[in-house]
């Protein structure tokens, strides 16, 4: 069926494309922070299994809204571990990293997704795709506020 939304095909691909990769990292980012919540230890313990279980809960949400987005735009979802694995900027964690640096290596992540959100709003203006740009303005601002909470755990 023909889509007709005021987005040239081109550009929809284009955007779907920049959404895919927008999934993975959060995808990935979503799984690495669930796994840092279930083996966290330490004197941070608390502090960190809240904080982590919250933001991997804000992530869930995340791929979702992202998920349901590309599929507006009429092309399918990636949603297996080998596309994320293709597509994300975020590299797994190996091991159980202790809490200072699982603390380190989700700010790293959340940063990622911040750049691949960035790019993704120029690509939607570009294209006048208020909608996609709106849902990556939202996703920054979650993350950039995630990434200063953790990195504020890692000032002395």
């Amino acid at each position: 069926m023909q889509i007709d939304i005021g987005i040239a095909e081109k550009d929809r691909l284009r955007l779907a494309e920049g959404l895919g990769s927008l999934l993975a990292d959060s995808y990935t980012l979503y799984l690495k922070t669930h796994n840092f919540h279930w083996n966290v230890t330490g004197p941070m313990f608390q502090t960190l299994h809240i904080l982590f279980e919250q933001q991997y809960t804000e992530l869930a949400l995340a791929v979702d809204a992202i998920a349901e987005r590309i599929r507006a735009l009429g092309h399918p979802a990636p949603g297996s571990y080998s596309a994320f694995g293709r597509l994300s900027s975020i590299a797994d964690a190996e091991g159980v990293p202790k809490a200072t640096e699982m603390t380190r290596l989700l700010v790293e992540g959340h940063e990622a997704v911040i750049r691949t959100a960035r790019a993704l709003v120029s690509a939607a203006e570009e294209a006048r795709d208020q909608a996609t740009a709106d849902l990556a303005t939202q996703l920054l601002q979650v993350h950039e506020k995630n990434a200063w909470m953790l990195r504020s755990l890692l000032e002395e």
